[in-house]
């Protein structure tokens, strides 16, 4: 997927003076940025974009505060945005660069990580839940049983995606608590859950969507819009809504406080505020935006995929991650330590 990429980006640049007119380095989760809104970027605009891939909001951080990487825009997560903010490590957004910034639909533009809408313009939105392969298991997916006390024919077949803030929110609720509790039983409950069941999981691993489609794994810790991509080439995929529990999350886009090419990113921050654009986004990665109008634009199937409509007898068991205070954090942590031995 990528080389196609690397030879239109420089065809662009041998073929068109515009090309060489601009850049930008966009520094985003890995598979989950459109070729096709790249090339129609960079064609309107003579913008050339690189993008470097990430595997985890915690590696985007680290790699952020430290520096050098040359990056002007970064996609973190919900209750990641607060902490690049604290930090010093993005910049509060001009609007007037943004003229199309009101297309942002109103019920992502006043979120609790980002009142207003002042640091990020909206990516993609999901949840984290369970894909099964029901050739295999024919039970309900909608339990995070599933990873955490498996069925005999799903021991051994397991992954669980190596996000420590989901798949540690996914046991705390699944104990009965809420995410960034400080409450130690349920903590405690959700730690031995998690040890105890780590010996059935075959891998902690990404690159879910041709494992899951392909059969190397019979079931994960998954999310939805991956889960969709694997149901495309695998009709025996399912997504789960644990009813005990899951996250919601969205990414966003974010322009770094040491951003080098500030006029190429407020163009792309613009751009991607196009419903046009944004479903381009979408229908890549398969996941709904945060743009009113994009829907009409999107692959039809994406209007009633369960893994993008939430049931609605799972809505209420749905929660945004907070960001931890540092004693749930440690915690957390703890917990996640003793999961990787």
């Amino acid at each position: 997927m990528k080389k196609p990429l690397l030879a239109l980006s420089l065809l662009l640049s041998t073929t068109s003076i515009a090309a060489a007119e601009g850049q930008l380095n966009l520094f985003n989760w890995g598979d989950y940025t459109s070729p096709e809104l790249l090339e129609k970027f960079e064609k309107e605009t003579g913008i050339k974009v690189t993008v470097t891939d990430y595997d985890s909001n915690d590696t985007a951080l680290a790699k952020v505060s430290a520096g050098g990487g040359g990056y002007d825009l970064v996609v973190p997560s919900a209750h990641f945005v607060q902490i690049y903010v604290e930090k010093g490590l993005i910049q509060k957004l001009d609007l007037s660069k943004l003229p199309h910034h009101s297309n942002i639909a109103p019920e992502w533009m006043d979120v609790e990580w980002d009142k207003g809408r002042n640091y990020t313009i909206p990516w993609q939105w999901g949840t984290t839940g369970i894909s099964v392969d029901t050739s295999i298991y024919k039970g309900d997916p909608n339990t995070s049983e599933i990873f955490l006390n498996p069925p005999e024919e799903l021991k051994g077949k397991i992954n669980v995606v190596p996000e420590m803030n989901e798949v540690v929110g996914l046991a705390v609720m699944w104990a009965g608590g809420k995410p960034c509790t400080e409450d130690v039983a349920v903590l405690k409950k959700a730690h031995d859950a998690l040890i105890n069941a780590r010996q059935y999981w075959i891998s902690m691993d990404y690159g879910t969507t041709e494992r899951m489609a392909n059969g190397d794994w019979a079931a994960s810790v998954n999310w939805s819009g991956e889960t969709f991509r694997s149901r495309l080439k695998n009709p025996n995929v399912v997504y789960g809504y644990p009813k005990e529990g899951y996250p919601l999350w969205m990414d966003s886009v974010a322009l770094l406080s040491d951003a080098k090419n500030v006029d190429e990113a407020y163009k792309f921050l613009d751009f991607i505020s196009l419903p046009e654009n944004a479903a381009l986004i979408s229908a890549f990665a398969r996941y709904p935006n945060g743009i009113s109008g994009s829907t009409e634009f999107m692959p039809a199937d994406m209007a009633t995929a369960p893994e993008v409509n939430i049931p609605a007898e799972f809505k209420a068991a749905g929660h945004f991650l907070p960001a931890c205070s540092g004693k749930a954090l440690d915690y957390m942590t703890a917990i996640w330590t003793d999961l990787q031995k």
